[in-house]
């Protein structure tokens, strides 16, 4: 079963089951599953002219890596969220978007710890004989396909800047 299958049915769950919370956040992010898959069927059709509207709807269907990449941005939507709540000291909408942002983690890769980023950061540092800040832009273009899904791009970022600077 698919990632977008399995996300179809948990709402379906949800719902049976009268989780507002679940289901909403569940049908919040299929909504943008969907949008995906509209921009991707339009690029499609683009490109292909020739295609028929079968074929674009089987080829604009959204893999399951491509899922996972609505899924993470949805949650870093939400984390953003949580930080300009709490900044505005509304503890009523960052528990709301806590909740939230832990159906969406069920669904994502487990997350590298700031340790295990560190040492990738290391590793890529080494690996592109990279000795100043003005060799970032190459430590990311090696480290990322490594992290990406798994890390925050913001907190690579961070330690690449604060490695390659010290």
């Amino acid at each position: 079963m698919s990632l977008r299958s399995s996300i179809q049915e948990r709402i379906r769950e949800a719902l049976k089951a009268h989780d507002q919370v679940l289901a909403g956040t569940l049908r919040f992010l299929f909504a943008s599953i969907v949008n995906k898959e509209k921009e991707k069927r339009y690029r499609l059709s683009k490109e292909s002219p020739k295609l028929s509207q079968e074929q674009l709807a089987k080829q604009s269907e959204l893999q399951d890596q491509e899922v996972l990449d609505v899924v993470a941005s949805e949650a870093k939507k939400h984390k953003e969220s949580i930080e300009a709540f709490e900044k505005g000291g509304r503890k009523d909408l960052v528990v709301k978007e806590q909740a939230e942002l832990k159906i969406l983690e069920v669904y994502l890769p487990e997350q590298l710890s700031e340790e295990e980023v560190r040492r990738l950061v290391q590793e890529a540092i080494a690996s592109t004989s990279a000795s100043s800040a003005k060799d970032i832009g190459k430590v990311m273009v090696a480290l990322m396909p490594k992290v990406k899904g798994r890390a925050d791009g913001a907190l690579v970022n961070k330690i690449v800047k604060e490695l390659l600077t010290s």
